[in-house]
C-alpha cells in the first residue's frame, strides 16, 4: 500500500483513445470567464461531448482565496479576490504567471483523485529537471 505521495506517483493512464488536447491563450482572461468555459468543458467531458483539455493561460491581477483564507491575513487587497473550491490560503495571479487548468475525466484514469495530485506532481518535477531546476514534494504541503 501506497504511503507517500512519491509511492502512488505513477502516471495513471486515460483508457486509449485521443490524448487531451491543449490550448495556449495568449491574452490574458478574466477569472470569471474562465470558470465558465471549464465549467461548460467539465460537464460536456462528463457527457463524453468533448476531449480532455488543458488550458494554459493568464489572468489579470487578482487573488483566489482557498478554504482557509481569512481577510485579515491579505495585507493590503489591491486586487479583486475570488473564492475558490480549493484548499489553502491566498494565491495571487497576474499576467506573465502561466496556470495550467486540467479537465480531464478521472473516471478514465482510475478514478483516484489523491493519486492524480501525486501524477501532476510527478509531472511537473520531471518537467521542472529537464530545465535544470530542481523541484520537490513535501509531505505536509501539497503541490511542488
Amino acid at each position: 500500500m501506497a504511503k507517500t505521495r512519491d509511492d502512488i506517483a505513477v502516471f495513471a493512464r486515460a483508457a486509449p483513445g485521443a490524448p487531451a488536447a491543449w490550448r495556449v491563450e495568449t491574452a490574458p482572461v478574466a477569472y470569471e470567464n474562465a470558470l465558465a468555459v471549464m465549467a461548460a468543458r467539465a460537464a460536456a467531458i462528463a457527457a463524453g461531448e468533448a476531449d480532455e483539455l488543458v488550458w494554459l493561460i493568464e489572468h489579470p491581477p487578482l487573488y483566489t482565496a482557498g478554504t482557509s483564507a481569512r481577510p485579515e491575513h491579505l495585507v493590503e487587497p489591491r486586487f479583486p479576490v475570488f473564492a475558490a473550491g480549493r484548499g489553502g490560503q491566498f494565491t495571487y495571479h497576474g499576467p506573465g504567471q502561466r496556470v495550467a487548468y486540467v479537465m480531464l475525466d478521472l473516471r478514465q484514469r482510475g478514478g483516484d483523485v489523491r493519486r492524480f495530485v501525486a501524477d501532476l506532481e510527478e509531472w511537473l518535477i520531471r518537467t521542472l529537471a529537464a530545465f535544470n531546476i530542481r523541484g520537490e514534494r513535501r509531505e505536509d504541503r501539497i503541490g511542488v
